[in-house]
């Protein structure tokens, strides 16, 4: 043990609590049992440069437990981070760099954004997933080129939650031998004692996961079987590891130690005291850091700043040696050429379905974009999301980009975020868009990143057909497109499929979900770069409109059978193809308004999904063509004509708004 070392652990402590009374918010409990293994991990082993927080090869450190924020701002202060003593103080206030759970490009230097328990357990797998894979491409011998570690800290909660064993399970089947889950054991919750509800053996569980196992019995005050048990795990190159690290929630103030009343609330001034006096460090100095403590952070952090500089020597020579992949090394870390686009990229051969077009879109960009990777919740034969000239991502060869995510849709979300946020991977996923409520707060965390991750979402609407209601998305599509900074896109044809992709790769800021059919749809002349605008004329009329009729997706053909019929009875309609709501809105108002003119307020929205949301395109003197009612089992087409899916019904409407 070093000599700085309990002096360090209990400076952590202290100015944690310090921080959550003064905010008089927070979570003090894991901050002060968690402390010993934040400092070991990060005294002895985490490999980073405070000056260069995104070198490429750093590891990854991943707060699950992300109420325990502090802990982490706490590290980063002491390390040289960039979070300040002021910081540390403003801690949960407006506009800190210090908010209530870690948030990503908040605080330079947090890899993902946490809070949602299990969340940064799937967000460390994809990590992991990351790191293999390049390293499976990139490395050469002599020149690990990407080798680094993923540690992420956890608590009992994110090993409760679903979305932790799902990912971990994966992970286990990978073999991710550089994953090492740092488990905070306190058996204490919100509610109390996790004996209520929580009394498995997580280490049995993560052995028949295939993760390799330890224990530390005293995580509280042993920091040297902790740095054992690390240095154990980074050894195993064929698991990941999971180390139980048995703690005590509060450790140092007796008045709360070991139960729920300080695992949400400020320990108080009294008490504040208390652990002053335990930890023998001065009561009288308030926020305060030895400078001894200071010293030995910064020694660790400049020898981590040398290993990057020894890195940048490496990758000089390789680059000599290796020019051709050197140079991929650096694109991979490119965002996609708008270049790549054209003509050909656009092309298709006749009418088919969009999770067709989906298919043939990803093949043409496999074709372009060699760090593209992804896959399917076990559904990609349905998805189309195969990757035809790649092999498959596995525990025997990571260098595939194809994967088996399995039956796991919300860990699929995180772990696709934890790719993107690793750097060097475009990463999509595919399901079934009525599953898209599986992952939907993994798309949410890939909004509030603004990560353009990409969701392939096939099967949408009652165009699944005889698979019925539990198959048929209705709500699916106001739900996403409710959510800030998320893209949802409904292409018409093959052409405006291949425009939400060029979205995606170009443009988006935030995630792109895209609502696939199942059944063919026509090829229009009109599509193309056209939909980048998130909305536009399909058919139009000479000069003015009476009606509009605005469509999305496989209701786009409604639209324009609705136009001819109308059109042929001398009627002025325009079709408006609106396959992103979100895209449109961001237009200027001049586009906007050339599209929907405000004068024209005979308008009809059609979509086989709820109405919600399109009553600000309609406005009070327009009306909708949707389905606010759950599905059926039936045949697709049997369906749209039950529920009033059919040029005549919709020519019906249009004729009863136009006589008003």
């Amino acid at each position: 043990m070093k000599s700085t070392d309990n002096l360090s652990v209990n400076t952590i402590r202290v100015l944690s609590a310090e921080a959550i009374n003064k905010s008089n918010s927070g979570h003090p409990g894991i901050t002060m049992g968690a402390a010993p293994i934040a400092h070991t991990l990060f005294s002895r082993h985490y490999k980073m440069n405070p000056a260069d927080l995104k070198w490429d090869d750093r590891d990854r450190f991943v707060l699950s437990a992300g109420h325990g924020s502090m802990l982490l701002y706490t590290m980063m202060h002491l390390y040289g981070m960039g979070v300040s003593m002021d910081d540390i103080k403003n801690f949960r206030q407006w506009g800190s760099k210090t908010p209530g759970h870690p948030e990503y490009d908040v605080t330079p230097g947090v890899e993902t954004s946490t809070g949602p328990l299990g969340m940064g357990v799937a967000n460390a797998v994809g990590m992991a997933m990351a790191e293999a894979h390049l390293a499976a491409i990139f490395n050469k011998p002599g020149f690990p080129i990407v080798d680094h570690y993923t540690y992420v800290l956890t608590g009992d909660g994110c090993l409760m939650e679903g979305i932790s064993g799902e990912a971990s399970s994966l992970a286990g089947t990978l073999k991710l031998g550089k994953l090492i889950l740092l488990y905070d054991k306190n058996n204490i919750t919100i509610e109390g004692d996790t004996d209520s509800a929580f009394t498995e053996d997580v280490g049995k569980r993560y052995e028949a996961y295939g993760w390799h196992v330890q224990h530390v019995d005293d995580a509280n005050t042993d920091i040297d079987a902790i740095d054992a048990a690390i240095q154990a795990a980074k050894a195993v190159t064929d698991k990941p590891s999971i180390i139980i690290c048995r703690t005590t929630i509060g450790y140092g103030c007796a008045p709360v130690a070991g139960t729920a009343g300080c695992h949400g609330s400020p320990i108080g001034e009294a008490n504040l005291k208390i652990l002053k006096e335990t930890l023998g460090v001065d009561a009288d100095k308030s926020f305060y850091v030895p400078d001894e403590v200071y010293a030995a952070a910064k020694e660790q952090a400049e020898a981590n700043a040398k290993k990057e500089a020894e890195w940048k020597e490496m990758f000089a020579k390789y680059a000599e040696q290796y020019p051709e992949l050197a140079k991929l090394y650096e694109d991979y870390k490119k965002k996609p050429c708008e270049c790549m686009f054209d003509e050909e990229f656009y092309k298709f051969a006749g009418p088919m379905a969009t999770r067709e077009s989906s298919g043939k879109v990803l093949n043409k960009l496999a074709d372009k974009l060699p760090n593209l990777m992804g896959g399917s919740a076990d559904l990609a034969p349905s998805n189309k999301s195969v990757m035809d000239k790649r092999e498959y991502f596995s525990a025997a060869n990571y260098a595939g980009s194809n994967i088996h995510f399995g039956i796991r849709e919300f860990a699929m979300a995180g772990m696709a975020n934890g790719m993107y946020l690793h750097g060097g991977i475009l990463p999509y996923v595919a399901t079934f868009f009525v599953f898209s409520d599986y992952l939907k707060h993994g798309i949410r965390l890939s909004a509030l990143m603004k990560l353009p991750v990409i969701y392939v979402m096939t099967h949408d609407s009652i165009g699944v057909g005889e698979d019925g209601p539990t198959h048929e998305p209705i709500e699916q599509l106001a739900g996403i497109r409710s959510m800030p900074d998320t893209y949802m896109w409904r292409p018409a044809d093959s052409k405006e499929t291949a425009a939400a992709y060029e979205f995606a790769l170009t443009k988006a800021e935030g995630p792109v979900v895209m609502a696939l059919s199942r059944q063919k749809l026509p090829l229009y002349e009109e599509t193309g770069k056209a939909a980048l605008k998130g909305g536009y004329i399909l058919k139009d009329c000479e000069g003015t409109p009476e009606l509009i009729l605005i469509g999305t997706g496989s209701e786009v053909e409604l639209c324009v059978k609705a136009y001819e019929q109308l059109t042929a009875e001398g009627v002025a309609v325009r079709v408006v193809s609106m396959p992103c709501q979100e895209v449109f809105d961001a237009q200027c108002d001049e586009y906007k308004e050339s599209v929907l003119p405000a004068a024209v307020r005979k308008r009809i929205a059609v979509e086989a999904g709820c109405s919600f949301g399109w009553q600000k395109y309609v406005g009070l003197d327009g009306d909708t063509l949707c389905i606010d009612h759950f599905g059926a089992s039936a045949p697709a087409d049997i369906l749209f004509k039950e529920f009033g899916f059919t040029t005549e019904n919709l020519v019906a409407k249009a004729k009863k708004i136009l006589a008003k």
